[in-house]
């Protein structure tokens, strides 16, 4: 087998790998919520910390992870975050309140931590002059997933039930993702090192770039703009994971056709994944986050006032075109300025803005502002637009440090 074709073997592991952690994370709680609100009697606020016990997991091992893939290799990672993902599902089928769900949800960050960091340092050093688009296509299947699983979700759910449904997904789960982790190997070392050299593939595409440790990136001003995006654009993001099917049912749709607010949004966090990937490689990084965390902060305005299903979902889709640029964007972003050597710690560092701010201030304290208002979704629209706004500004001013 040619280098090349090692290369597309191991994208495809790696993009397969992070398919079902996307569904679940992205696709699972906006179908089941409603569910899970009449099941255990709680609010809008309880089944948005659903997601908040996600972030926090990737909070917390998104570093931990980018130091351990230093030390056991990206491919044991991989399979590890896949049986994870695979068993927890299995608390959901069983559980008692919602405090299990958060336990599942905690889990489940894990997990994805586990596959996704492994799986951007794979595809980056087998595609070193287009990082973007490497990234990007990994990105794609993570954000795509949940579009694809969302409709099967709510059919599943209708047609073999909640159980049947949940190990159905379990077994599926390890069955495909081990199978994936498999053949997502990483370029041998002596062949990455090689490219390092000057005059070769990967100094050219780094552009000269000298790689930051750890504590270096972190004390330039670059990283700390980064991280406030992350934070606020993740906020708006996330939160419309759980936001976009209970907005339609306040504008009086069944949950058949609220669904689709959140495949919409899917959807484009999916392929947006891939179509920013490739734009930032050609116009550049900062202008496609910016223009798309632009356009994110008027859909959140104009969402309050929109009545038909497809405007609902041609905005949800704005947002979700954005918050899949955060994700794909930034990888190789983070490598643009601090170089690839230690990126999957210093982009363990840039989630925790993810993992501990975004939750709070997204779904969290979206639910809460909802419980306390009665369902008025204007402030909570207000503010997470606000948040995307803040963001393309700031994006606008990180650079490599090489270059202040």
């Amino acid at each position: 087998m040619s280098v090349n074709d090692k290369g597309i073997v191991a994208v495809v592991g790696c993009s397969a790998a992070i398919f079902w952690p996307g569904a679940l994370i992205f696709g699972f709680p906006g179908v089941m919520g409603p569910l899970w609100q009449e099941m255990f009697q709680v609010g809008r606020a309880a089944i948005g910390n659903v997601l908040f016990f996600v972030l926090a997991a990737v909070g917390i091992f998104m570093f931990l992870v980018g130091r351990w893939q230093e030390r056991y290799g990206t491919r044991a990672m991989i399979a590890s975050g896949v049986i994870i993902c695979g068993l927890s599902v299995n608390i959901v089928a069983h559980a008692s309140s919602v405090f299990a769900l958060y336990v599942w949800a905690f889990l489940t960050g894990v997990s994805s931590c586990f596959v996704l960091i492994p799986a951007l340092t794979t595809v980056q050093r087998w595609y070193p002059q287009n990082r973007g688009l490497a990234s990007g296509v990994v990105n794609l299947v993570f954000g795509l997933s949940a579009a694809v699983m969302t409709p099967l979700f709510a059919y599943m759910l209708s047609s073999i039930g909640y159980v049947s449904m949940i190990n159905a997904i379990s077994i599926l789960a390890l069955a495909t993702g081990l199978a994936a982790a498999s053949i997502a190997k990483a370029p041998e070392i002596a062949t990455f090192q090689a490219g390092r050299s000057s005059g070769t593939k990967l100094a050219a595409a780094l552009g000269g770039v000298t790689s930051l440790t750890v504590q270096e990136s972190v004390r330039t001003r670059s990283f700390w703009y980064l991280w406030t995006t992350w934070a606020m654009m993740g906020a708006a993001g996330i939160a419309m994971v759980t936001l976009s099917t209970t907005y339609g049912l306040s504008k009086g749709f069944a949950l058949e056709s609220a669904v689709l607010i959140l495949m919409a949004f899917n959807i484009t966090n999916g392929t947006g994944r891939l179509v920013a990937g490739y734009l930032s490689d050609v116009i550049g990084r900062n202008l496609t986050m910016s223009t798309a965390f632009f356009a994110a902060g008027f859909a959140y305005f104009v969402l309050p006032q929109a009545c038909s299903l497809a405007a609902c979902a041609f905005l949800a889709a704005v947002v979700g075109f954005a918050f899949g640029t955060l994700f794909s964007v930034s990888a190789p972003l983070v490598t643009d300025c601090f170089g690839l050597d230690h990126f999957g710690a210093i982009f363990g560092l840039v989630f925790t803005a993810y993992g501990f701010v975004a939750g709070a201030l997204g779904p969290s304290l979206g639910g809460r502002l909802l419980d306390v208002t009665g369902g008025d979704y204007f402030l909570v629209f207000l503010y997470l637009g606000a948040f995307c706004v803040l963001s393309g500004l700031c994006i606008r001013l990180v650079e490599s440090p090489n270059q202040v």
